[in-house]
């Protein structure tokens, strides 16, 4: 167990050293104890203890500073408690949650099930062979959905390949098509558009978007999934999309229309 969770002393003193950072060089006790849950006399052997212990400077009556010892304290606890909330809710929580999936065969409740993605979407095939397995919660039969839970292992999958087509804004002349465009969202699982001038280079191509909104975080969503993304969007709009592949790790490719 992380220090600041172990008894009540050393969670209330990682908090006091947190509201001291926030609200310094003056630092008012009332405050910190109507924030923290404590006495004012309280706060104040706390931050006593903390000046002790070379966490906090004193520089004057009610003017305190953290040191970099307690910056690095503060830094180590939030750290540990950050470690102990992921393993809560990923490895704790994760195993105990419920999904939903498409049944590839006959599937009983209480029967392990190997776990795939297929075209974007959780498949579950009766056995524990795959690299991850989980619980049926429900009976289903071949195509339909069953519940699953008790999830262990990971989904071998490789991302999508996610190809960005950039268009010119209105101001610069009406959209045109593009053979090369039309091609590569044939051969897309999914076709997104961000603007108008994208929606309308699109259909000029022969093509229609499948989404025409929120076009980074769907394309993210769908390569992470394992989906071949193409996304129109206007110079405009262009960065919003990289940034969010950028930002979620994925690789693209970028072409002007």
């Amino acid at each position: 167990m992380v220090d600041v969770l172990d008894n009540k002393r050393a969670a209330t003193k990682f908090r006091v050293l947190v509201e001291i950072a926030d609200r310094q060089p003056a630092v008012s006790q009332g405050e910190i104890a109507d924030a923290v849950g404590v006495t004012s006399q309280a706060v104040s052997e706390y931050i006593r203890e903390l000046v002790e212990e070379g966490l906090v400077d004193k520089e004057a009556r009610s003017r305190y500073r953290v040191t970099k010892e307690g910056v690095d304290w503060i830094f180590q606890q939030a750290s540990d408690v950050r470690r102990f909330a992921d393993h809560v809710t990923e490895d704790v929580l994760g195993s105990m949650q419920e999904d939903a999936a498409f049944a590839t065969d006959a599937v009983e409740s209480g029967q392990r099930v190997s776990l795939s993605i297929e075209a974007g979407l959780l498949r579950a095939t009766p056995g524990d062979e795959g690299p991850a397995t989980g619980v049926a919660t429900t009976d289903a039969d071949a195509g339909e959905v069953v519940g699953v839970t008790g999830f262990t292992g990971i989904i071998d999958l490789e991302p999508g390949e996610v190809t960005v087509f950039q268009v010119s804004p209105i101001r610069s002349g009406h959209p045109e098509g593009s053979t090369e465009l039309a091609q590569a969202a044939a051969g897309a699982d999914l076709v997104v558009a961000a603007g108008v001038e994208a929606v309308a280079t699109l259909r000029r191509s022969g093509e229609e978007a499948d989404v025409t909104f929120a076009a980074g975080e769907v394309a993210v969503d769908a390569a992470r999934r394992g989906l071949d993304v193409v996304v129109v969007t206007t110079t405009d709009l262009g960065g919003r999309v990289t940034d969010a592949l950028r930002d979620a790790g994925l690789s693209y490719e970028v072409d002007d229309v």
